[in-house]
């Protein structure tokens, strides 16, 4: 029997978030991201959506000894789904389960649950090592939900925030201007 895997869509594929050595580009069809607000925690989380005409770039990784506990705790609020063989594209066959948040648990995002700058860094500065910025794009555009963001970066509210240069933040800031939104919540006139 093969070893377990999962497939990371969102901070998961910024390796500086986890230890998951073996994580290597893949990509889910009839997925695509939106930011839901989940119920239970009260703030908005990047999640995954069937959609059938929709693909996704991540990483997928070997859940380290089999140990979907420790993997569901690091992914509270969101359910394990698994992917069938035509939907998981990776670089040799495997199975893989994806982490949503379930719809009935949650709600598109709203300015009172804005999405924080310094989770959409993190997630950016991810797809721009493993994509370039050809993947930034995709991200952008395979992405739902955009609502208004919190410019948190200087005190970052997200748990697994890391520091990222200049760069990535001008890069996340002209895809929000071109989304309608301004870092801080303002949408463009």
């Amino acid at each position: 029997m093969s070893d377990p895997f999962f497939f990371g869509y969102g901070s998961l594929v910024n390796r500086e978030t986890h230890d998951f050595p073996d994580a290597e580009p893949a990509m889910i069809r009839g997925w695509r991201r939106e930011w839901r607000r989940s119920h239970r925690f009260g703030r908005t989380f990047l999640s995954a959506v069937r959609d059938p005409g929709m693909a996704i770039e991540g990483l997928v990784a070997r859940v380290p000894g089999a140990d979907w506990v420790a993997l569901d705790a690091r992914e509270a609020g969101y359910a394990r789904h698994a992917l069938s063989a035509a939907e998981l594209q990776a670089a040799r066959p495997l199975q893989a389960q994806v982490y949503a948040i379930c719809t009935s648990e949650s709600s598109l995002p709203t300015e009172a649950n804005p999405i924080r700058l310094s989770y959409l860094d993190v997630v950016v500065a991810g797809f721009l090592r493993e994509f370039g910025e050809g993947g930034v794009t995709r991200f952008f555009e395979t992405t739902t939900g955009w609502a208004a963001s919190i410019d948190d970066r200087a005190r970052p509210l997200y748990a697994r925030a890391r520091p990222v240069n200049d760069d990535v933040r001008a890069l996340v800031n002209a895809h929000l201007a071109a989304l309608g939104l301004f870092p801080g919540g303002s949408t463009c006139p």
